[in-house]
C-alpha cells in the first residue's frame, strides 16, 4: 500500500490466520486460545506517511527531484531506523511489558477482585442494617412531617 519495503510473507502463515488448508486443519484440531488486546487508536499513529509529516501547501512545490531524493531518504530513514531500534530495544521491551502484564494480571486475578468481591459481601449486611435503620427510624418521621405539610395549601395570586 504505497510503502517501499514492505515484510515478507510467511508461505505457512502464523498460528493465528494460518495461510494453507493443512495449517488450518491442524489448528482446528488443537485448543487455541488467545488473548487480544484491540487499541484502534494506535493505528493512526504507527502509520505515519511522508506526506503526514512534510505536507507542501497546494500552491508551493519543490522539484520533483527533491521531492522523490526527500521520500526516499525520509522512507528508507524510518524503515531502517525502526529496524535498528527493534533490534537493541524489541527483546528488552517485551520482556519488560511482558513481566509488566504479568505482574497486572496476577494482581487483578489474585488481589483486585477478590478484595471487590469480598467488599461487596461485606457492604451487603451493612446495607441491610441500614436499610432496616432507616425504614424503621426515618420513613414514619418523614411520613408525619408529610402529613403534617400536606394539609398547607398555598396560592399565588398576582395584583396588579
Amino acid at each position: 500500500q504505497g510503502f517501499l519495503y514492505t515484510a515478507p510473507v510467511r508461505e505457512q502463515g502464523n498460528i493465528y490466520k494460518p495461510n494453507n488448508k493443512m495449517m488450518a486443519d491442524e489448528l482446528s484440531e488443537k485448543a487455541v486460545h488467545v488473548l487480544t488486546l484491540e487499541a484502534p487508536e494506535l493505528d493512526t499513529v504507527l502509520q505515519i506517511d511522508f506526506e503526514d509529516v512534510i505536507a507542501e501547501p497546494e500552491g508551493t512545490h519543490s522539484f520533483d527531484g527533491i521531492w522523490k531524493a526527500s521520500f526516499t531518504t525520509f522512507t528508507v530513514t524510518k524503515y531502517w531506523f525502526y529496524r535498528l531500534l527493534s533490534a537493541i530495544f524489541g527483546i528488552p521491551m517485551a520482556l519488560i511489558w511482558g513481566i509488566y502484564f504479568a505482574i497486572l494480571s496476577f494482581l487483578h486475578i489474585w488481589a483486585v477482585v477478590p478484595c471487590i468481591r469480598s467488599y461487596l459481601i461485606e457492604i451487603q449486611c451493612i446495607s441491610r442494617v441500614y436499610s432496616i435503620c432507616i425504614h424503621t427510624f426515618c420513613d414514619p418521621l418523614f411520613e408525619a412531617i408529610g402529613k403534617v405539610f400536606s394539609s398547607i395549601r398555598a396560592t399565588v395570586r398576582k395584583e396588579i
